[in-house]
């Protein structure tokens, strides 16, 4: 009995895969026929939010049944990433993504609701350097004025940034060992929210993107930098490697999609994303805030993700945040 069952059984899974693999190619050559599903796991306002907002109106000639964007937030990106990772495998459902984020989460909390792999890479198309900026008005001129007063009050001055383990918090974590200090990082849910907490003077200073020092720069000091060279749009900006600190981080963002979707899907969505980030009109936008545009499909996405992997474990082992 024990036997039959067991044959009828391996029987029914047997139809199951033939039935999945024979849809798969039919799926694969109308996508896309559904409208999109873009979850942006930060709040509006943030750089998440900014390019889906820049990409809309491109990705609507592809996607003719439309594209809603969905905003999932909490936990840094993690909220909206576990969220991904338990939607339809079908390529209608993608999210933005960010690293470290999708690393340091799962490397550093254990359970962040999803595994850095679960996440698949559909195409990276930007990348933000971290930027230590003040307000205007704030009496520490350059970074050195900055070092020298956190020296003086250790403990004090406080840090506001984006979300918790990710590239702010590693940023202000590097920046407190190189020079020597001790900074208080505040996550928050966003780089938006950030903007008011330092203008009101609720944080000493913000750990944040280039986006947010071209956005607000009647408003906001730089003092450096977390690129290997300065950024055309911020030429006055030195880089931290300039003032004496070997300090680069920063944020690479794309799309992903859930685990179990088909490769032909995403290389379908990977090409959309390659033809809007050659558009004339999303490259200019992205310059003019501050984006550096990358151009990752799967593949390459996959294997910077896995190198990464690799990077910031051996970082945080040696920052002691990890054991060995």
């Amino acid at each position: 009995m024990e036997t039959l069952l067991s044959k009828r059984f391996a029987l029914a899974a047997t139809m199951v895969l033939v039935l999945l693999f024979s849809f798969a190619p039919a799926m694969a050559a109308d996508y896309p026929s559904k409208p999109l599903n873009y979850i942006v796991c930060f709040n509006p306002g943030g750089e998440t939010d900014i390019t889906a907002r820049i990409q809309e109106p491109v990705l609507k000639k592809f996607y003719k049944e439309g594209v809603v964007i969905n905003y999932k937030i909490g936990g840094g990106g993690s909220v909206g990433w576990a969220e991904l990772v338990s939607s339809k495998p079908d390529g209608y459902t993608l999210a933005g993504h960010n690293l470290p984020h999708i690393i340091l989460q799962p490397m550093l909390r254990g359970n962040a609701g999803y595994k850095t792999l679960d996440i698949k890479n559909v195409y990276i198309f930007e990348s933000t350097p971290n930027i230590l900026v003040v307000r205007q008005d704030s009496p520490y001129k350059t970074l050195k004025d900055f070092i020298a007063a956190a020296k003086e009050k250790p403990g004090v001055f406080t840090l506001g940034g984006s979300g918790s383990s990710t590239a702010n918090d590693l940023g202000t974590i590097m920046l407190n060992k190189a020079a020597g200090i001790k900074t208080i990082y505040i996550p928050f849910t966003g780089s938006g929210p950030v903007v008011p907490a330092l203008l009101g003077g609720h944080v000493t200073a913000l750990m944040t993107y280039s986006t947010m020092a071209v956005q607000q720069k009647e408003k906001f000091r730089p003092l450096a930098i977390m690129s290997e060279e300065r950024m055309s749009v911020l030429p006055d900006v030195p880089t931290f490697k300039e003032l004496g600190y070997d300090l680069v981080e920063g944020a690479y963002r794309g799309v992903a999609a859930p685990p179990g979707t088909p490769d032909d899907i995403v290389a379908k969505a990977a090409a959309i994303y390659e033809k809007v980030m050659q558009d004339p009109g999303v490259v200019k936008k992205m310059g003019e805030n501050g984006f550096k545009i990358e151009r990752m499909g799967p593949e390459a996405a996959t294997a910077l993700v896995k190198k990464r992997m690799v990077l910031y474990k051996e970082m945080m082992t040696e920052m002691g945040l990890l054991k060995k």
